[in-house]
């Protein structure tokens, strides 16, 4: 009964501490105006030692400066807390001649009675605390701080490379980014919270005066004692309390110097200590050596010598029987280790070689730069920029794209992959732009011809002392940062589909099965089957039509999915309901549609044979009809060039026409007529038909 009191009482004081905080801050200030008694000083006085030890203490545990980051705080309070309590000393020895026990005990135990031995040793330590350790301390922590801000956007940039190689998740990345705030904030703050300790030794020193002079001046004047008692009384009083307040001073401002020095290290100091200090035996040996010979030359004391040569001696002998016996256990959990991977080897080792990465990038060596944010590369930005597009256009969620180098690649060559297969490539120049010609494919500059990668436009790649000479000109420049993200781009529109699996499909459906439960509820599983549904989006984006309007899909398929199990028909129902999202995409600015017609003959006889397989409906037409129709489209193409323009057939062979041009013409839409919304207004720019249809 009694425990759980107990425990009830330190539970109340926790959660009411930051009441308890401010009101001992209030405290410490009213310690400054109002008297003290004697023996209250003196609780105050052993609570200030006992509080910088175990500030000293927590100094030497801890791991990591954030695991106590309320130090430079903490530093002003107890600063603030010493010179109330000098204040109040002070006012005691002046008005009383006396300041408690605690003062008094150590102006007669540390001086021995001899105020001019304390002074020396109150000069010491002030010495010391002030021009060796807060110094140091203050100069590292300035360093730090500067450092620290430095690094701060490189810093960031790898918790971006990592969120975006999937090493880390959201969660992750944002406690990483607050710790590394927190530590600039830290250094900053203990750069100018050493300025405090600095000001307090001063104070020290003035009171220390003010406390010996007035305290003679008082007494000896005013009240008649003899001068030289007076000196003898107030020398160790003054001492005495000069002593009590700098010693927990002198532990602070060396708890402060152990803080800012340390890295972070997952062990405490002690430990890191150890491990670091002793381990090399030879070293030990070496010393323990080195110290019995100086114990042999004439003149140094052989003893001193001869008990720490021997102590080395021992430490070393240990050290060296401890390492042979760890060397002994690390051999035989080796072997251990090994007849375990043998006997087990096969469920473990080849697991981690069947998994293929959904998507990922190899670079040559010499493209590496491009990755590395340290070297100014933005490429992991520019593909979480991409992720985050294609999210925000098609509505489909792409996984982490990796980014591997390979060394069997050229030096400025890369190679995009989806699940294992390439998909894309190029050769790209670390150090050089790529220009084109928007308005022909004349290039009138010197550089290495190409191809641009994405859309096999020609180009060329010139120096960057050109680039002026470039823009002048009229070109689109180019830099090899933006090549790849765009042939990145352009490879996730034309195969995004891919990376749609059931897995990405349950994430879209139940994100919106969130806030449409009855629409998902009804259609998946009773009406079709999560693979069906798949096969339905995968259909929309093989032609770049974007699945952000999930909801209208899903309930398209769920008005027409009872009756109809064959997807490229529920495919058409749903574009048929999409038709103003799919068509905005190439409508001018004056709401016209550039069109290309088929030629009703022509779609009755593709229509005539069609035939269903596998893979979806395909006309099985004589080959030269299909030569025809591919030139006839180019022809039309080549005429209007500028435009953006679509093929318009009937419903019943959209499907099949899209199948018979994709293979030459990818970049072409092919659209029903009942994806048209009335409001738009058609301008015919050709018609495809061949002599004999």
């Amino acid at each position: 009964m009694m425990a759980n009191q107990n425990t009830g009482i330190l539970s109340g004081i926790t959660k009411n501490m930051d009441i308890i905080a401010a009101l001992g801050v209030v405290g410490i200030v009213a310690m400054i105006i109002l008297p003290l008694h004697p023996n209250v000083l003196d609780i105050f006085l052993t609570f200030n030692i006992t509080l910088a030890i175990i500030i000293m203490l927590l100094t030497m545990f801890t791991k990591n400066i954030l695991e106590f980051s309320v130090f430079p705080t903490l530093l002003l309070v107890t600063t603030l807390f010493r010179l109330a309590l000098n204040m109040s000393s002070t006012r005691l020895i002046l008005s009383e001649g006396k300041a408690g026990e605690v003062i008094s005990a150590f102006g007669s135990f540390v001086a021995r009675d001899n105020y001019i031995v304390g002074a020396i040793l109150f000069i010491i330590i002030v010495v010391v605390q002030f021009i060796v350790i807060t110094n140091g301390a203050g100069r590292v922590a300035e360093v730090a701080a500067r450092f620290t801000l430095d690094a701060m956007p490189g810093k960031q940039m790898s918790i971006d490379a990592d969120l975006n190689a999937g090493v880390i998740d959201d969660n992750q990345a944002r406690i990483r980014r607050e710790n590394l705030q927190l530590e600039a904030d830290f250094y900053g703050a203990m750069d100018g919270a050493s300025k405090f300790v600095k000001g307090d030794a001063i104070a020290g020193i003035v009171i220390v005066f003010v406390n010996f002079i007035g305290g003679i001046m008082i007494f000896a004047w005013q009240k008649g004692m003899p001068v030289l008692d007076a000196v003898q009384q107030f020398g160790i009083l003054t001492i005495g309390d000069g002593l009590v307040s700098q010693v927990p001073a002198l532990l602070i401002s060396t708890a402060s110097g152990i803080l800012v020095t340390r890295s972070a290290s997952p062990t405490s100091f002690g430990s890191e200590l150890t491990q670091q200090l002793l381990s090399t035996p030879k070293v030990i040996g070496m010393a323990a050596v080195v110290v019995f010979i100086l114990a042999l030359v004439p003149g140094l004391p052989t003893i001193p010598f001869m008990v720490i040569g021997g102590m080395c001696g021992i430490v070393a002998y240990f050290l060296v029987e401890e390492k042979k016996q760890k060397e002994i256990a690390a051999a035989q959990q080796e072997l251990h280790q090994a007849e375990k991977s043998t006997s087990d080897k096969e469920p473990e080792d080849v697991s981690r070689y069947i998994y293929v990465e959904p998507i990922e990038i190899e670079i040559g060596y010499g493209l590496i730069p491009l990755a590395e944010s340290e070297n100014g590369g933005d490429l992991l930005e520019r593909i979480t920029a991409v992720r985050k597009q294609n999210a925000s256009e098609m509505g489909i969620l792409i996984p982490p794209i990796r980014i591997r180098d390979n060394l069997q690649l050229k030096a400025d060559e890369y190679i995009i992959k989806i699940r294992g297969n390439d998909v894309g490539k190029g050769e790209i120049f670390y150090n050089q732009l790529l220009v084109m010609n928007p308005g022909s494919n004349q290039i009138n500059m010197e550089g290495k011809s190409t191809i641009e990668p994405a859309f096999g436009l020609p180009a060329v790649w010139i120096d960057k002392s050109q680039k002026d000479k470039a823009e002048m000109l009229g070109y689109t420049i180019v830099d090899p940062t933006t090549v790849i993200v765009t042939h990145l781009s352009e490879i996730l529109k034309t195969s995004g589909y891919e990376l749609l699996g059931r897995q990405e499909v349950k994430k879209l459906v139940d994100m919106m099965g969130e806030n449409y439960s009855a629409v998902v509820e009804e259609l998946i599983p009773d009406i079709l089957s999560l693979g069906e549904v798949q096969k339905v989006l995968q259909n929309l984006l093989r032609e770049r039509v974007p699945i952000k309007d999930l909801l209208t899909i899903l309930e398209t398929l769920a008005d027409y999915g009872s009756g109809v199990k064959d997807t490229e028909v529920l495919t058409e129902y749903v574009r048929n309901k999409m038709g103003r999202t799919i068509v905005s995409e190439y409508v001018r600015g004056d709401n016209k549609l550039e069109i290309i017609t088929v030629n009703p003959q022509l779609e009755q006889y593709i229509n005539d044979n069609i035939q269903k397989s596998i893979q979806g409906s395909f006309p099985a037409i004589d080959p030269t009809i299909t030569t025809k129709i591919l030139e006839k489209i180019d022809a039309i193409l080549q005429s209007g060039q500028g435009m953006k323009p679509v093929i318009i057939t009937s419903p019943r062979i959209r499907v099949a026409f899209k199948k018979l041009i994709e293979m030459a013409f990818p970049q072409l839409a092919v659209l029903s007529l009942n994806e048209i919304p009335n409001s738009i207004d058609f301008e015919g720019i050709g018609m495809v038909s061949v002599d004999d249809h």
